[in-house]
């Protein structure tokens, strides 16, 4: 049987933790924040309405397809390009490939800083292999300009980050919903996450250059994981609506 990425891979054991699957997500809402393409996600209307859901829902997909047969995860990754052509012929506009590259470039980014975050360094041949998968998604997805490589890969991401990102009323009115649909303890949480992971271009547009006070505390909670006590404190922090999803990406767990 030929699944979408080969079992033992560093994939699987990057997306099979839940606690590293939501530092993507935390890194990814900041960029999603900045990303000049963010009103595609606000024409529809989902996005604002229920920003951690539809965030979570994207994370949930790519988790999904990591774990899938080939031929599954094929199908699913065609219904997201038959629900965002929907949109563009709704809009009367195309999405542009630079975004769709975004997406992915960040699915690949925040993969490689969350787990060296939260356990340890990668090897070049570990991060190639992240590359090749979502390479994979990509050019089934039918993206133009994609890398060849993980090292292009690092220029265009560079080029991206440059080129891509404003601090735009998008932006600010999305972290008003983060904060809002998080409260003020967990939009805190959010941002020092965000200190931690983000690339330094990121964090200077979002003015998230402060001293990263959740950096000892996640000392702490690498310990709390090696004795199985580390479901305390997600328990705590998660937000109750969505730990059912959550639960659900604890793949390793299952």
């Amino acid at each position: 049987m030929q699944y979408f990425s080969k079992p033992g891979s560093i994939v699987r054991k990057i997306w099979g933790k839940a606690d590293t699957v939501l530092f993507i997500f935390a890194g990814a809402s900041a960029e999603f924040a900045l990303n000049k393409a963010v009103d595609w996600l606000y024409y529809t209307g989902r996005l604002p309405a229920d920003p951690l859901g539809r965030l979570f829902s994207t994370v949930e997909y790519a988790s999904r397809i990591v774990f899938s047969e080939q031929d599954k995860a094929f199908k699913a990754i065609d219904q997201i390009v038959g629900i965002h052509q929907a949109v563009e012929t709704s809009r009367g506009a195309q999405i542009p490939d630079w975004a769709y590259r975004d997406v992915l470039f960040m699915l690949i980014d925040y993969s490689i800083r969350a787990f060296e975050l939260l356990e340890r360094k990668l090897t070049s041949n570990e991060k190639e292999e992240i590359f090749d998968t979502f390479y994979k998604m990509g050019s089934r997805m039918v993206i133009s300009g994609l890398p060849k490589n993980y090292i292009e890969w690092t220029e265009m991401r560079r080029a991206h980050l440059q080129d891509n990102l404003s601090n735009s009323r998008f932006t600010q009115d999305l972290y008003k919903q983060y904060r809002k649909h998080l409260g003020f303890v967990r939009y805190q949480l959010l941002k020092q996450v965000q200190v931690l992971i983000a690339p330094p271009s990121v964090r200077k547009l979002l003015n998230l250059n402060r001293t990263p006070w959740l950096k000892p505390i996640i000392s702490l909670y690498k310990l709390c994981r090696l004795i199985k006590l580390d479901w305390l404190i997600k328990e705590a922090i998660l937000p109750t609506a969505y730990k059912p999803q959550i639960r659900r990406l604890d793949v390793s767990q299952a």
